[in-house]
């Protein structure tokens, strides 16, 4: 499977129902560095988002570089009601199996980079639900942080993508289309570097599932910590920025 498992049986902590709703703030047994910053806790968001300074309950996806120094990953910001359907799952984990296979993947994705991962976070959004949702129409999409405690990497899976906009981003109740789209990305919180991954917040953006930056359809992987894209054409890069 595109997803690496997942569920109450892999140990997982659920989100609680609440539209625009947050985990607690989850302390990383593992530090995490980000954009050259390093952290040691975190947040997953209703809202499809992983942010690392303070929850997200924003609703609405705004276009990256945000002005507010919010630093966060964005699998698919968007208006997500789990009340109304799916679940949001998340976990820490250095269970060998899945680790291996982490690292099988990164190594084939970065092979200049040899990597043994040592831990991972896996955060899944189960079938989720768009707020004023009248259908049963649910997203499923994956965002993984793994380490080697040297080099820092994120993987983001969308194995189902059948909505991009809740009802009160301007979306249509019954489609989950139109309004402001789902965004995908990432923001480091100092107003130049992120990175958007092409068609957000547009209508294209449904087809993130067909598209990728290491041949492996609906996969993006990016190294993070001082933010490396492989296997597509960059953007404009700033003085401080560099790329495999």
């Amino acid at each position: 499977s595109l997803l690496y498992p997942y569920g109450p049986d892999q140990g997982d902590q659920t989100n609680p129902k609440h539209d625009d709703g947050t985990s607690e703030r989850i302390t990383l047994s593992v530090p995490f560095t980000f954009y050259g910053k390093t952290h040691t806790s975190l947040f997953v968001n209703n809202n499809g988002v992983i942010s690392f300074d303070d929850h997200v309950r924003q609703y609405t996806a705004d276009p990256f570089p945000l002005a507010d120094g919010r630093t966060f990953v964005a699998p698919y910001w968007a208006d997500v009601d789990n009340v109304l359907g799916g679940d949001i799952f998340y976990r820490q984990t250095t269970d060998p199996a899945l680790l291996a296979d982490i690292s099988q993947d990164i190594n084939q994705y970065f092979p200049e980079t040899p990597f043994t991962a040592t831990w991972a976070f896996v955060a899944t959004w189960d079938h989720v639900a768009y707020y004023g949702s009248t259908s049963t129409k649910g997203n499923t999409f994956q965002a993984v942080l793994t380490t080697d405690s040297k080099t820092f990497f994120i993987i983001l899976n969308y194995l189902d993508i059948q909505w991009t906009t809740g009802a009160a981003s301007d979306g249509d109740a019954e489609t989950g289309l139109g309004g402001i789209p789902a965004h995908a990305g990432f923001n480091s919180g100092d107003d130049t570097n992120f990175y958007n991954i092409p068609g957000s917040q547009t209508d294209a953006i449904i087809n993130i599932t067909a598209t990728s930056n290491v041949n492996v359809p609906g996969r993006w992987a990016f190294r993070v910590d001082n933010f490396q894209v492989t296997g597509v054409d960059p953007p404009q890069l700033n003085d401080n920025e560099c790329w495999l």
